[in-house]
């Protein structure tokens, strides 16, 4: 196979760029360290041009699925249980993946590994597919050689959050269908139906509520430029979408929804079954306090919660107890975190309470997702029958004034 290297001369760091024909990237770092060289970047495909290159490699997001993370570490975890080298188990996963993305990445870090380097400095240069807890988990793995062990519990915990997330999305779907299909077959109703209204009105001279003129208004508009409107339903909509997804947009749904009845307390949950988890796997793995507080604020993402963390951090430096910052935020984090934390400071297992936690909040969020359907239903239906009830009485009001003439 043939590579494209620039190799970093060590006598006058002088650059070169040249192609290689190696059967393995093992292979070209040899290649390299024979000639007194070091590798500064490497890409397979040497007889393509350039820009093909730069334009074939080009992906959206990592190119690795959470569920192919899940599985890379789950089979390593499993590989290294079993006695195999980590530089063996990582070739058989790469030969084993189908995914291209995830392929290349082993590849180098086997490559990597196979020079002597640390397995979590490999994942360093891969922390839009690893997480800073994914690598903190696995240096603590190497260095008290247990790396099999913190592998599976990574695993656990990534698998528990994806889970979770995954059922808190679905249990979103149906309201969000519902929600989406109101306003769109109420917008068609405003240019199909009521123009036929609103012109025997204007024909019969009929005097008009302000409630009826505001729909009519807003049925001429659309009747007249349909296409605009549903054109500027559908950006709205994929835009709403785009915008949850920056951090300024989640932030400020996670900020209302707070505040919505039960919705708010499953937003609570959530985020603390993820802080103690994170947590609980960190310390558990032999991470250091402070670290694992580091790394947790990372792992929570949403700025409130993160928030909390990052502050308990800076007072446990300063020599406090991790359950006082908690006990200051009853209004994001639930009592019984600060309490369990407490404890666990008592008898010395930190990481066990937080765990015990963990388990809690997941189990409850998990409970409270599947009747999530249920409890939004009626909350949709007095919206839908409030915005009929709304268009039925400003179009049924004139004729009533109407036969009353008559």
């Amino acid at each position: 196979m043939k590579y494209r290297v620039i190799l970093k001369n060590s006598s006058n760091n002088s650059e070169e760029k040249i192609t290689l024909d190696a059967p393995s990237r093992f292979a070209v770092y040899a290649e390299a360290e024979k000639r007194g060289a070091t590798v500064v970047s490497m890409r397979e495909g040497g007889g393509m041009p350039p820009f093909l290159s730069r334009l074939s490699n080009i992906q959206f997001g990592s190119g690795v699925k959470m569920e192919e993370r899940i599985t890379f570490t789950k089979n390593l975890s499993a590989m290294l249980s079993a006695g195999l080298s980590l530089s063996r188990a990582l070739s058989v996963i790469e030969r084993q993946s189908t995914n291209k993305s995830l392929k290349r990445i082993v590849s180098d870090i086997s490559e990597k590994v196979k020079t002597g380097q640390a397995f979590h400095e490999t994942l360093e240069a891969h922390k839009n597919v690893f997480s800073d807890l994914f690598i903190a988990m696995t240096k603590a793995g190497e260095e008290s050689g247990t790396l099999a062990e913190a592998l599976k519990v990574v695993a656990r915990q990534m698998d528990r959050s994806n889970s979770l997330n995954k059922k808190i999305k679905g249990a979103m779907i149906y309201p969000s269908i519902i929600l989406v299909a109101v306003i769109l077959i109420g917008i068609l109703m405003l240019i199909y139906v009521v123009p036929t209204l609103s012109n025997t009105f204007r024909e019969l001279g009929v005097e008009l509520p302000a409630a009826t003129k505001a729909v009519i208004g807003a049925s001429d508009f659309m009747a007249s430029h349909p296409i605009l409107v549903l054109t500027l339903f559908g950006i709205f909509v994929f835009g709403f979408i785009l915008f949850t997804k920056t951090r300024v947009g989640a932030s400020m749904m996670v900020g209302i929804a707070l505040h919505v009845p039960v919705i708010g307390n499953l937003v609570k949950e959530t985020y603390s079954a993820r802080a103690a988890r994170a947590l609980a796997s960190l310390l558990a793995a032999g991470v250091e306090m402070l670290s694992a507080l580091s790394i947790a604020a990372e792992v929570v993402g949403e700025k409130k919660f993160s928030k909390v963390i990052t502050e308990a951090e800076e007072r446990v430096r300063k020599g406090e107890s991790l359950s006082a910052t908690f006990n200051d935020y009853p209004k994001l984090y639930p009592v019984f975190i600060a309490d369990m934390i407490a404890v666990g400071e008592e008898t010395g297992k930190v990481a066990d309470m937080l765990g015990q936690v963990a388990e809690y909040y997941e189990t409850d969020v998990e409970d409270r997702t599947k009747d999530l359907s249920t409890i939004i239903e009626p909350v949709l239906m007095l919206f839908i029958g409030g915005v009929v009830g709304i268009f039925a009485l400003s179009m049924i009001s004139p004729i009533y004034s109407l036969s009353d003439k008559i």
